[in-house]
């Protein structure tokens, strides 16, 4: 009777692990030592994330160093996974069999909507690449003069394509995988093909506000492994208050370090204006250019060097911080609907790709509209106009414009004498 209260007395009194949300483990009897299965299993999870983690950072960083196209090359693949995905969720194997070809038409679907959306973004900069040759210069010019009505044509023949392959009994889950197709266009593709617009505005709009959701992913994995007490929201019981915090702080803090980090360099930028690869060089936006500021006096130095990008930083480290997650917690949401861990399997440890970018489309949108809203200016500049004369007028009616604007030049001068 002594040794089994003292049994009891042992193992009553089991001490959670400090920072854990995990249920304490089993107890050995005899002993009265706590089994670490599971802590075992948690650390060898974050060893495979972090190994994954840092490949990704690598790759990451390689295809910045290669520019632009690189950059929008690795944003296709990326929504070509997700969009793969996102397919497979709804596929059933028998209704598919009854389907020969119906897989083909969802892809119709969604490279039709690629070849729309990035022929309106990358157009001016694909006349603007080709405006020495002649030939190539025509040539494009007729292809985006027809891009829209094109793009129109392909996506009404999927629609015929659609109605033609309904089946008897198999009405409603053929319009159910063609309403998936159009909210998959919706909710990721057209999102994340912000990307793409920050991308040539100058990299610097999309690698800061990829890296902060990375940063901020990464330190509320951290601060929540190590001191995550409090869940935070019932759609995914893992985040805590403790990761979400500790991670918002440390986000808000890169925004305003890495914005002049990414500042100095040109390559980050100077927007691009067509589609080679070559060297980037421009003079720097006055958002680029250091200004000194006054330091309170208890301060060991008076002054310091800032780009005014940081104060613009500090916003959107604010929105990567506390409302980007919420494009993670949809996730979730959507995970639990249909019953499922994740997305795929494509990155060890961190599930599809899907399950990664969830936060970075959210991002990328407000990223876009921050820019065009607060840092392009709202006036119509000359670049402006010139580009649209590029792209909108043919050669002779460049010619003619051209030799008008010459004889009212003549008559502004004539006038003045």
């Amino acid at each position: 009777m002594i040794k089994d209260n003292e049994n009891t007395m042992h193992t009553g009194h089991v001490r959670r692990r400090k920072g854990s949300n995990e249920v304490p483990g089993d107890v050995d009897q005899t002993t009265g030592t706590k089994l670490l299965a599971k802590d075992q299993n948690k650390y060898k999870s974050m060893l495979v994330r972090a190994y994954s983690t840092i490949w990704m950072i690598g790759g990451f960083i390689f295809v910045v160093y290669m520019g632009h196209l690189y950059i929008w090359a690795m944003i296709v693949i990326i929504q070509i996974f997700m969009a793969k995905e996102l397919f497979n969720l709804l596929i059933k194997a028998h209704e598919e069999k009854q389907l020969p070809g119906f897989r083909l038409l969802n892809w119709h679907i969604f490279f039709t909507a690629m070849l729309f959306v990035y022929g309106r973004i990358l157009s001016q900069r694909l006349v603007n690449t080709v405006t020495t040759d002649k030939f190539w210069y025509k040539l494009v010019g007729n292809l985006i003069k027809y891009h829209m009505v094109t793009c129109y044509f392909l996506y009404i023949t999927g629609f015929v394509w659609f109605i033609l392959s309904l089946k008897k009994k198999m009405y409603k889950y053929q319009f159910g995988q063609y309403a998936w197709t159009h909210m998959i266009l919706i909710v990721v593709f057209t999102q994340s093909s912000f990307t793409v617009a920050n991308i040539f505005e100058g990299i610097f709009w999309f690698l800061l506000p990829a890296s902060l959701i990375v940063i901020n992913d990464i330190a509320a994995y951290i601060f929540g492994f190590f001191f995550g007490k409090t869940p935070l929201i019932k759609l995914s019981p893992k985040k805590t208050w403790e990761g979400f915090i500790g991670a918002s702080v440390s986000t808000i803090i890169s925004a305003f370090v890495l914005a002049n980090l990414f500042g100095r360099f040109q390559w980050l930028t100077c927007p691009r204006k067509d589609l080679s690869t070559g060297w980037l060089q421009c003079d720097p936006d006055p958002l680029f250019k250091p200004e000194n500021f006054l330091l309170p006096e208890w301060f060991p130095c008076k002054e310091m060097q800032i780009l005014p990008v940081q104060w613009h930083a500090l916003g959107l480290g604010l929105f990567a911080s506390i409302i980007a997650p919420f494009g993670g917690f949809f996730a979730s949401g959507f995970k639990r609907a249909f019953n499922i861990k994740d997305f795929g399997d494509s990155i060890p440890g961190h599930g599809g790709m899907t399950d990664r970018m969830d936060c970075q489309m959210v991002m990328a949108v407000f990223a876009y509209i921050y820019h065009q809203s607060f840092i392009v200016a709202q006036s119509v500049s000359l670049g402006m106009i010139l580009d649209q004369i590029v792209m909108n007028l043919s050669y002779e009616e460049q010619r003619e414009l051209y030799s008008k604007l010459g004889q009212i030049i003549k008559d502004h001068q004539f006038g003045e004498t």
